[in-house]
């Protein structure tokens, strides 16, 4: 098995060296698909998971705007519509300096498993550009967010693809976006999703992929008899997962120390309690400052310059800033530290190093595509709304939001269930896999 799953991956190696994310994307999804695939009459042979590996259609264009100064800059657009087989290509659109096509392609890799198991008919794709947003002015973002779907456009629609936020495309950003497909295509549609309340959006939206990603991680808990309430937990992030997953951790009992931004994290060993979340929500979404401006109102706390939050003791670990935050060393910590859970709020933040650790050690661990799959379940009851040209209390979203996050919960248990552990991460790949797998083999070789 090993020389059938080595020599897959050299073939996708072959065409793919250059883009390190989204080949480690594969890796760990082949490592569990293929023997399972092997094992299968209806699959094998198939080249079915080659054909998954393959974008549908990447799309890649020039960006052109004018700065304040009335300078012409230039930025890369993308869009990669990796899967449409269960639905129309969904996925969010991620603006920051590290964009490119491996990072986008692994992202879309991704989502096609994870729009899967929400069981919400859904495609998979990413997009976004290397356009920073920190420290542009409303108006820079507004004319690069213009120029952006002037191109993009042509390429999205409510029944083809849907793209949503990620790093750097929030409320802001969807606004402009949004604004500029209306005119230039004099049509409200559900195109967007992550849109403001009062013209389309859903309740429950911003909070939706930090509040799934614990309430998956109370999932996990609860299955060995245990839950969330009374623990502590490290936060890793303090954009919409972060904060969100420290609310509804408040919410539940547990006891957040950390949260952090690119530039370091704070440790308050009293607990992050609601008053204190407030305060960093200012500071992240009003001032647009830093994590370390949490040490003006509250200076018992402690800020750990350019560092991560992995080496603080913990019950339970959140990564929810961004792809390969968290490697082996830092596993062996959170282990050495008797942390027991970790859930992924953002895609793929543990390397493969920390994954091989935390199962060898039995630690509940569950990956991005299933605990942050929360984000896109709820872009999809967006969907839903706009359909209706209807909208559902937040009560209801929130309800509809917990139960799908069950589901995903239970379909991970049936393939990734062993003697005295759960194997999230196959779980999950396998399970997602089938439906995805199933569809395209019913619309044939297309």
């Amino acid at each position: 098995m090993n020389k059938i799953i080595h020599k897959f991956l050299k073939e996708i190696d072959s065409r793919n060296s250059h883009e390190p994310e989204f080949m480690q994307a594969v890796k760990e999804v082949s490592e569990d698909l293929i023997p399972y695939i092997v094992s299968q009459k209806i699959y094998h042979g198939k080249n079915i998971l080659m054909r998954m590996i393959e974008p549908e259609r990447v799309v890649m264009f020039r960006v052109n705007w004018i700065d304040d100064s009335g300078e012409i800059r230039v930025n890369r657009g993308y869009r990669v519509e990796m899967n449409s087989a269960i639905g129309p290509y969904k996925g969010g659109l991620r603006f920051h300096p590290s964009v490119n096509l491996s990072i986008l392609k692994f992202l879309a890799f991704e989502q096609v498993f994870k729009n899967s198991l929400t069981t919400l008919p859904m495609g998979g794709g990413k997009g976004g550009s290397d356009f920073d947003p920190k420290n542009k002015s409303d108006g820079e973002v507004m004319r690069f967010c213009q120029s952006f779907m002037t191109e993009l456009f042509r390429h999205i629609g409510p029944n083809t693809d849907i793209p949503a936020g990620d790093i750097g495309v929030g409320g802001r950003e969807i606004g402009y976006l949004f604004g500029q497909y209306k005119r230039l295509k004099n049509e409200f549609t559900g195109v967007l999703t992550g849109k403001g309340v009062s013209w389309g959006g859903s309740l429950i939206r911003p909070e939706a992929t930090g509040y799934g990603t614990v309430y998956f991680a109370e999932d996990m808990l609860n299955h060995i008899g245990d839950s969330i309430q009374g623990k502590t937990v490290t936060i890793s992030g303090s954009g919409n997962v972060g904060q969100y997953a420290a609310e509804k951790c408040i919410q539940l009992g547990a006891k957040v120390v950390t949260m952090s931004d690119s530039s370091g994290y704070i440790y308050d060993k009293e607990g992050i309690d609601e008053k204190k979340l407030a305060y960093i929500m200012d500071i992240k979404n009003n001032k647009r400052g830093r994590i370390s401006d949490y040490l003006k109102k509250y200076p018992k706390a402690e800020f750990k310059k350019n560092k991560n939050p992995w080496g603080v003791k913990c019950d339970v670990a959140l990564p929810s800033a961004t792809q390969n935050e968290l490697n082996g060393s830092d596993a062996k910590l959170l282990v050495k530290n008797g942390c027991i859970c970790v859930a992924e709020g953002a895609n793929m933040p543990c390397d493969s190093d920390a994954i091989k650790i935390f199962k060898s050690k039995k630690v509940l661990f569950a990956p991005g595509k299933a605990s942050n799959a929360g984000g896109v379940a709820v872009s999809g009851l967006e969907m839903a709304q706009n359909s209706l040209r209807y909208s559902w209390s937040r009560e209801e979203v929130d309800e509809k939001l917990k139960k799908i996050m069950i589901r995903i919960h239970k379909k991970c248990l049936e393939h990734g269930k062993e003697k005295d552990y759960v194997d999230y991460g196959k779980g999950a790949n396998i399970s997602a896999f089938i439906k995805v797998a199933d569809a395209m083999l019913a619309q044939g070789v297309v």
